[in-house]
């Protein structure tokens, strides 16, 4: 007796496609310790890269002495500016068309910068050589205050920007200004408030915060003299354009340069950048011809690798006294420290701030920035966001609890009464994004219903009449926040990166056995890329997710593509991926036809195979297709199957979300406790529910950080004050709250398979909701704002200034 043939159902449940919570195939060998790391590798003869670094944060180097470092046993070698200012290779390009000192050569603009790399041939000979350099410094006034950076008095910080009055990205009118950047209908906007029945107006600052990733960043640099190839192994999350970079900065040919990117402990946007550990390592392994490894330690990673945030926003917002919002306009002034290295696309020095009218219907706004030097560490890197857009969702989110507080209404119907109407989509913003879908009333609605926030408010309500009376020391908290985020960089008409256009790419290899393997241009430091890639394929080509191989990170295998960060990852690369697959697809039915003597439009696809319309009987799986793609001469077709695409968005995606945080606050010490954190995402198609929970669960624990503690701060001398996790709060198990996650689901209209993106999303929202909630439990006092961070000590500060401490 014959088996019976499984349905389409159950030979869908066997190939773990789209929608299924497939295990992370990756997590066997990291959590049985076989990842591996940068820090892991070992090479014959290899030495070992550290430096010299400033203890001052703005001071003149008047000389510097290596003869003491030079004779210590072990000591190959100790670069200066000097020494690579021959090679042109003293400054380096930034992202942002900045330049980058590699090392001081003049000049140190912010603590522990660069001075000196001193190679040795152990790591700790290397350190112990460090303390040996002597450096000559004649400090400097520093710099730290931003609103003080334009001054007429202020300090020439970029003396070698002497002269330069246009930069990057247009004019600079002051010696420490960067750019001016603006968008929107500046003459409208200002008439609409001066119309306006009312106005609300704030300060809403983002601290310096830094993305921290369980692994610092390093590399292996290994120049082969034979054959003149330079192989870099390291943390970057864009290996394909680390290499553009290394060819532009080095000389040699790009087919002469590998970069390879292992395991990588964590990203969140602080490795996207080159450098100066990099650069230097490369140079030390041409000079010796072993390979160099430079691994930074925790205090470095703080203090020097690029930061995230320090922007501070004062926004005016509009409204009827019904609370119908009639306008917007913000102003940024943004510290990007001692260089421009913000990670951001070339057109958009600012990132996509401008996505700041959020979720909302506002018809008309205007967004201006400064950026601004000061002596601090460069960077601006989307920690966990896309470009700048988590800052925008603060100043939006922040500025509607604002606007609720001033017209007396409940922060929940003043968002509802603005939301952007379903019908409207796709919706172009007063600042011009071209909104994909969404349907923001349905996924608030829901989020209202399941936390019951009728009844939550009116508990609010009976704790602030107890408090009034004495009977409790705690206070209760309510914070709303909608998001809409902008992910998927993007489209090369408007997206690029050193001139680079953010597109992405999948090569995939049909085996005879009906196996594959996907090479793509991402990487991926714990979005589990090798499990949800696999998914996409699956459901496009009928193969198992379990017999793909998914590959990254190897700029000799894989197609050139522009990284993972921003969320981009899905967007972009998944969408390569589907596409390659459907083309894939394509050729399989051209087989199929052949094999089973029809014509292509008598087939259609059922899951894992062709069958033949009207006799489905008749068919022929993928394995049997794959096999004969290998063996049998069909006519007008080229053995094998393979595919590669590269896809260029049309369009960014717009995932949304509605966050509901709950706390009670202890007047007395500061002390907050989240009673309930309820978040619904809505990031499109959803390949890995899993995964997605996953993701949210990390972002939001992010989120807890920055809103409720992380700052890295400067003293007036520019030392830095959060250098250390004894200064820099992580969150840990005992701090992070029980997450309860929730979704809707509306597909972009323009992705190959409906996906928006997920991974920053819980960091964009999460942040607002826990601010929210923290000033929303003082909002009954006659509070408006107070910033973030909120840790134990400020919120008591606030409760004292309120005078409500015992």
């Amino acid at each position: 007796m014959n088996a019976p043939v499984p349905t389409p159902i159950e030979r869908a449940e066997k190939l773990q496609g789209l929608g299924s919570s497939r295990k992370r195939v990756e997590d066997a060998r990291f959590t049985q310790g076989k990842g591996r790391y940068v820090d892991d590798m070992k090479m014959p003869g290899m030495l070992y890269g550290d430096f010299v670094r400033s203890p001052y944060g703005h001071a003149r180097i008047k000389s510097i002495n290596a003869e003491a470092a030079k004779a210590l046993p072990g000591v190959i070698a100790v670069l200066t500016a000097a020494d690579l200012k021959p090679l042109g290779l003293h400054y380096m390009p930034t992202l942002a068309g900045d330049v980058q000192a590699v090392l001081a050569e003049e000049k140190v603009l912010y603590q522990n910068q660069e001075v000196a790399f001193v190679v040795a041939d152990d790591r700790y000979v290397a350190a112990d050589a460090v303390e040996l350099v002597e450096v000559e410094y004649e400090e400097l006034p520093a710099l730290v205050d931003p609103f003080k950076a334009m001054d007429a008095d202020a300090p020439v910080l970029r003396e070698d920007l002497a002269g330069k009055t246009t930069g990057a990205h247009g004019p600079r009118n002051h010696h420490n200004h960067i750019f001016t950047w603006t968008v929107g209908d500046k003459d409208a906007t200002h008439a609409a408030l001066a119309a306006a029945e009312v106005v609300a107006e704030e300060l809403i600052t983002y601290q310096r915060v830094h993305p921290c990733p369980l692994e610092t960043c390093g590399c292996v640099a290994s120049m082969d003299k034979i054959n003149g190839k330079l192989t870099v192994w390291g943390t970057f999350q864009a290996p394909h354009a680390v290499r553009t970079v290394a060819s532009l900065i080095s000389g040699i040919p790009e087919h002469n340069i590998r970069i390879v990117s292992p395991d990588i402990g964590g990203g969140f946007g602080n490795k996207v950048g080159v450098y100066p550990g990099y650069i230097c390592a490369i140079v030390a392994s041409i000079v010796t011809g072993k390979p160099v490894k430079w691994v930074e330690d925790r205090i470095e990673n703080l203090s020097t690798t690029a930061f995230a945030r320090d922007y501070h926003m004062r926004g005016r917002i509009g409204a009827t006294k019904d609370g119908r919002i009639t306008a917007l306009d913000c102003h940024v002034l943004a510290d990007h420290g001692a260089f421009d290295a913000c990670a951001d696309p070339t057109k958009y020095p600012a990132g996509f701030f401008s996505i700041c009218t959020g979720s909302y219907d506002i018809p008309v706004a205007h967004v201006s920035v400064d950026g601004v030097y000061t002596n601090k560490a460069p960077g601006g890197v989307a920690y966990r966001c896309s470009f700048r857009v988590t800052e925008a969702s603060y100043f939006i989110e922040r500025m509607i609890d604002v606007l609720a507080r001033k017209l007396d209404m409940d922060p929940a119907e003043l968002r509802l009464k603005n939301f952007i109407g379903k019908e409207q989509f796709p919706y172009t913003s007063a600042l011009g994004w071209e909104y994909d879908s969404g349907d923001y009333q349905t996924a608030m609605a829901k989020a209202m219903e399941t936390v019951d926030y009728a009844g939550l408010r009116a508990e609010q309500a009976e704790n602030r009449a107890a408090f009034a009376r004495g009977e409790t020391r705690s206070l209760m908290g309510i914070g709303v926040a909608f998001f809409t985020e902008i992910v998927g960089a993007g489209p090369v008409k408007n997206c690029d990166i050193l001139g680079l256009g953010m597109f992405d790419s999948c090569e995939i290899r049909i085996h005879p056995t009906g196996s594959a393997i996907a090479r793509l241009g991402t990487i991926s430091q714990g979005q589990g890329h090798a499990t949800t890639f696999a998914q996409i394929l699956a459901t496009e080509i009928g193969i198992p997710a379990s017999m793909i191989t998914v590959e990254e990170g190897d700029t000799d295998t894989a197609p050139y593509g522009l990284g993972t960060y921003g969320s981009r990852s899905t967007p972009v690369a998944g969408a390569a991926t589907a596409m390659a697959g459907r083309k894939i697809r394509a050729k399989a039915q051209m087989i199929a036809a052949w094999l089973l003597e029809v014509h292509e439009d008598d087939l259609e696809w059922e899951v894992d195979r062709f069958v033949v319309k009207g006799a489905p009987e008749r068919a022929k799986t993928m394995t049997e297709i794959a096999f004969a793609s290998y063996n049998q001469a069909i006519p007008g077709l080229e053995p094998g199957l393979e595919a590669v695409s590269y896809y260029d968005p049309p369009n960014m995606t717009y995932p949304f979300g509605a966050y509901v945080c709950v706390l009670d606050i202890d007047v007395d010490t500061g002390v907050s406790t989240v009673r309930r954190f309820y978040a619904l995402d809505d990031c499109g198609t959803r390949i890995n529910p899993m995964i997605i929970e996953g993701q949210v669960h990390g972002g939001l624990t992010e989120a807890l950080a920055i809103a409720m503690g992380q700052e890295i701060t400067y003293d007036e001398i520019g030392n830095v004050k959060g250098a250390t996790l004894m200064d820099f709060f992580l969150p840990t198990a005992v701090e992070t709250p029980a997450w309860e996650t929730d979704f809707t689901v509306t597909p972009s209209p323009h992705h190959p398979i409906g996906a928006k993106g997920v991974g920053e999303s819980p960091n964009v929202g999460g942040v607002s909701a826990f601010s929210n909630a923290v000033n929303d439990a003082f909002a009954h006092l006659g509070l408006t704002h107070t910033p973030m961070p909120h840790d134990h000590w400020r919120v008591w500060q606030t409760a004292e200034r309120l005078g409500i401490t015992a």
